[in-house]
């Protein structure tokens, strides 16, 4: 389909972060390797901490390897991007060191971040559907580029209700959001994730960043100044 303006009607929004509301290389190039050079220091300076220790133990019964180094184990889960439960938790808390030390903020495209704030001053429900965990996304929006943004986001949602690119985790959305899921836009840089809601009854979006392949038959804009969205309250 060709771009330019698209017209919904719409009562919430439902937002991929990663190459749609903020850079990939974000992820890649700042917080990936920042939880990697600081992930051993932050164990040994919080190893009595229960969620740590908890996360060392879900670390090796994972891995399978009870007698391992966790934190070998860790550390190549992260140049592997493995989605494991327990390096999500530790990534967060690591994050948040980074976070609130002002190494780094949240990224945002400028179109992205205009659009927010019209649609939550319009009122419009918003919600975070993102394989980052819930404590990662509320770090990247609480210190964004654009300072604090937390009230602007009804909900966060991650792989914990279930793969993004599955049917059934939309629709556990919708019921969680308390939303019909034909009232709900979902924007997305992948085609995968768009099926799975478009299967589960949602509308949907496919946003292409300047690292996002042309996806053939899936309607998409480039700047979020394209979308035009009749809040249907």
């Amino acid at each position: 389909m060709s771009e330019g303006a698209r017209r919904f009607r719409a009562a919430a929004l439902l937002l991929d972060i990663e190459g749609t509301l903020g850079s990939k290389a974000f992820v890649s190039q700042v917080l990936y390797p920042y939880s990697h050079r600081h992930l051993r220091a932050y164990l040994a300076r919080h190893a009595q901490e229960p969620v740590v220790q908890q996360a060392l133990r879900d670390t090796l019964a994972l891995a399978g390897q009870p007698a391992a180094d966790p934190a070998g184990l860790l550390l190549a889960w992260i140049a592997q991007d493995r989605k494991a439960p327990p390096l999500k938790t530790l990534q967060g808390l690591i994050w948040q060191d980074g976070y609130e030390s002002g190494a780094f903020a949240g990224h945002l495209y400028p179109d992205a971040l205009a659009a927010l704030q019209r649609w939550h001053q319009r009122g419009i429900p918003l919600a975070i559907y993102s394989s980052g965990s819930v404590r990662a996304q509320r770090l990247y929006f609480e210190h964004s580029v654009a300072g604090n943004l937390l009230p602007w986001f009804d909900r966060h949602f991650d792989t914990a209700i279930g793969a993004k690119t599955e049917v059934d985790s939309y629709l556990r959305i919708a019921q969680a959001w308390g939303q019909a899921p034909e009232r709900i836009l979902f924007l997305s840089d992948n085609p995968a994730e768009l099926q799975a809601a478009q299967g589960a009854g949602l509308q949907w979006l496919h946003v292409r960043r300047e690292d996002t392949d042309v996806a053939p038959g899936f309607a998409a804009v480039t700047d979020f100044s394209a979308i035009e969205l009749e809040h249907q309250a």
